[in-house]
């Protein structure tokens, strides 16, 4: 049985409890219990939540875990006395250690990753960098696996962290039945981005988000603004001042990244040869894409498959 050290303070972002939940049905799934998952405090006793309840842990002691995961919260505060040095000891002790969400803090207040790839949640990034220059913090990261320490960006990254927890320990196909039962998409991969395309555009009126919508489900084709503007029910003219108005963005420039987007995940997959994905995506032929690719990433489709697998290929 793999024993899981899951580390609380006062204010922890109650949505990180959710790793417990992927680890529960681990257990469920595989019918045994390989996971043990213990709740810890400097103090023990109830830790207060973000969300004003509180939970049940232990104290911190010499009990050794396979795994120990430091939790983040809404803010970025002080770690409470304690929190350091037994991550510091952690670190020695157990096969891994990490974070989610702005936990990645605490393990860098740690020293725990100078010089070491790592991810937070993207809204802390630049405090993160400002204070942990040593650190290699790649902000458009769903999860980051350097060695022994893995850490996960905000909110639900947590959940994709966890399983591919799962996935190294147990295997593939049940880390997808977890998922399944979890009614969450089988874990993203590492390597996507925190960001949505549609997120960033955030339309108002139900025209344009209609018209999106539309553009998503068709990015195969060449999306013209006519064809556009003819599933939002207005004239081309009036179709791109609308559009240009609620999203501050072009049509013709919102659809590449929406194609970028959908490229990067076929990327991730890995199942897919590059041409075919410039094809299904709209980009039509693989130039295209890496011009694309690198006025948005700095670098080719390549580049970031790569960086897919080798986070893939990780030992635990």
């Amino acid at each position: 049985m793999l024993r899981i050290g899951l580390v609380l303070y006062p204010g922890f972002q109650v949505l990180n409890l959710s790793v417990t939940t992927v680890f529960e049905f681990a257990n469920i799934t595989a019918g045994e219990a390989f996971y043990d998952v213990v709740l810890l405090s400097p103090q023990g006793g109830p830790v207060l939540s973000s969300a004003g309840f509180a939970v049940a842990t232990q104290a911190f002691d010499d009990s050794r875990f396979d795994t120990v995961l430091v939790v983040g919260d809404n803010d970025v505060s002080e770690p409470p006395p304690g929190l350091t040095a037994f991550l510091q000891r952690a670190a020695q002790t157990s096969r891994r250690i990490g974070s989610t969400c702005t936990g990645a803090f605490n393990l860098a207040q740690a020293g725990l990753l100078d010089g070491r790839r790592a991810t937070t949640h993207w809204a802390f990034a630049a405090q993160f960098r400002r204070t942990y220059p040593a650190v290699k913090l790649e902000e458009d990261r769903i999860f980051i696996i350097d060695g022994p320490v893995w850490t996960s960006a905000g909110m639900t990254a947590c959940v994709d962290l966890a399983l591919a927890l799962v996935e190294k320990d147990m295997g593939a196909e049940l880390a997808r039945l977890v998922a399944k039962k979890l009614v969450v998409y089988h874990r993203r991969a590492g390597g996507q981005s925190q960001y949505s395309a549609l997120l960033d555009l955030e339309p108002r009126s139900d025209r344009i988000q209609t018209a999106l919508a539309y553009a998503k489900q068709h990015l195969h084709t060449e999306l013209s603004v006519e064809q556009l503007a003819q599933a939002a029910h207005l004239s081309p003219r009036q179709f791109s001042r609308a559009f240009r108005s609620e999203t501050g963005q072009s049509p013709g420039k919102a659809v590449e990244h929406l194609r970028i987007e959908a490229a990067r995940l076929m990327l991730e997959s890995g199942r897919h040869p590059i041409d075919v994905i410039a094809r299904d995506t709209g980009f039509g032929d693989r130039e295209r894409m890496r011009r694309a690719f690198l006025r948005a990433f700095g670098q080719p489709p390549q580049a970031i498959r790569r960086a897919s697998r080798t986070e893939d290929e990780q030992p635990a």
